[in-house]
């Protein structure tokens, strides 16, 4: 006999009281802001402060009044006024970003390489570090200049770099034991379900917790079947006329992944559409997920090759280990009512449980030219209920190279 699922039990969904209090408390992190904004104008006096001692060095060289102790000095009190900026920044960017909201630089070329993995402890770690840095700028200083120090002065400067080294070290040392908890507690929670349930097995598309047996970035690539690797930082973003590129710099996060939500790319041929899926599906691809790219005709061709062999819903489950279906080119070909009945049946079983990526030249309102019979519109609202709608308008990429070739 076969064993029923366990089923859960049901819980109380909040009071909206309760919500509303808990959104208000979350809407306060807006009260830090102004102190960042407060650190801004602090780092504009250190650029003030770094130009005027640049220039008092600068006077002193060529009038010949800067001796060789001098400049050492003033060299290494500009060092510290650049390192000390540089804790601003990592306060102002890395603290708004951890503590406020985030700033979406995902894929800008000017990406500080640290906060892309920034967080509370990484944070602490490096400012403590910078701390240190700046400690022993101050500590050189004091032995450069030993005639004009005192001995009580140099033995405090030093004993409190030696503080400020130990605390960062203990700092450093606790960090490294929590980040590694915060990082097996999922793994722990993900193992006791599972244990609790042995026959019940979830896929969960937006995990993209690396395992051993897991295949590598470049096997995932390979899987998907791109017809070319695109980057998104190689998309022309000032070819097209008319582009959101905050909606795509959002996007680039892959939080559309885990929300399971869908994008849509509309413009005219050679806007780029094609380019800017496959790179989100590569980025996808090396974020860990499992990618499956194949243009519309080619996805109608497989689930009608799955229908007549009478295992259209074995298909359809079996695409579930892909959190990401690129479908390409949608609007070239017309469809006939029951290509669109298989295409329906795609939306719908992906529908609020993994992400699709479509591209088309006709905007959602119109793809009744593309798809016929009744099930058109449902498969629209289920596919548009949840998407990003990213609209590209502008002349052909292609055309207009190959136009500047004939020119040429």
């Amino acid at each position: 006999m076969r064993r029923m699922p366990t089923v859960p039990p049901i819980t109380r969904a909040p009071s909206a009281p309760t919500t509303t209090l808990g959104y208000a408390l979350f809407a306060t992190r807006w009260l830090q802001a102004p102190l960042y904004f407060g650190l801004v104008a602090a780092q504009g006096v250190y650029v003030y402060k770094f130009f005027n001692e640049l220039w008092k060095l600068i006077l002193r060289c060529v009038t010949g009044q800067a001796t060789e102790t001098y400049v050492m000095l003033a060299v290494l009190k500009l060092v510290d006024v650049v390192m000390i900026a540089n804790l601003l920044i990592m306060v102002i960017v890395g603290g708004y970003e951890t503590f406020v909201s985030r700033i979406g630089l995902q894929g800008h070329r000017d990406q500080p390489e640290w906060l892309s993995h920034v967080n509370s402890n990484v944070l602490k770690v490096k400012l403590a570090t910078a701390i240190v840095g700046i400690s022993s700028v101050h500590l050189l200083q004091m032995f450069v200049d030993v005639h004009h120090t005192s001995r009580h002065s140099l033995l405090w400067g030093t004993v409190i770099h030696m503080a400020f080294i130990v605390s960062a070290a203990i700092l450093a040392y606790m960090s490294g034991p929590m980040a590694a908890h915060a990082e097996r507690a999922p793994q722990q929670a993900h193992h006791e379900h599972a244990r609790q349930e042995p026959e019940e097995k979830v896929f969960v598309p937006a995990q993209a917790t690396a395992r051993d047996d897991e295949p590598s970035a470049e096997e995932r690539l390979r899987a998907a079947r791109f017809p070319a690797r695109k980057l998104l930082e190689d998309f022309d973003a000032e070819h097209p006329r008319s582009f959101d590129r905050d909606t795509m710099a959002r996007l680039g996060k892959l939080d559309f992944l885990a929300t399971h939500r869908n994008v849509v790319f509309v413009g005219p041929p050679g806007t780029g559409k094609t380019h800017l899926a496959v790179g989100l599906g590569v980025r996808a691809c090396q974020a860990g997920h499992s990618v499956l790219f194949a243009t519309a005709a080619a996805w109608a061709a497989r689930l009608a090759g799955a229908r007549d062999a009478g295992r259209l819903a074995e298909e359809l489950a079996a695409l579930d280990a892909h959190p990401l279906l690129i479908v390409d080119e949608v609007g070239y070909t017309p469809f006939d009512p029951e290509t669109t009945a298989l295409f329906f049946q795609l939306v719908a079983h992906r529908y609020e449980r993994a992400s699709l990526i479509v591209t088309s030249d006709r905007p959602l309102g119109r793809w009744e030219e593309i798809f016929g019979g009744p099930s058109a519109s449902a498969m629209v609202d289920r596919l548009g209920h949840h998407a990003e709608v990213v609209r590209i308008d502008g002349d052909s990429y292609r055309m207009r190279r190959a136009t500047s070739a004939w020119a040429d």
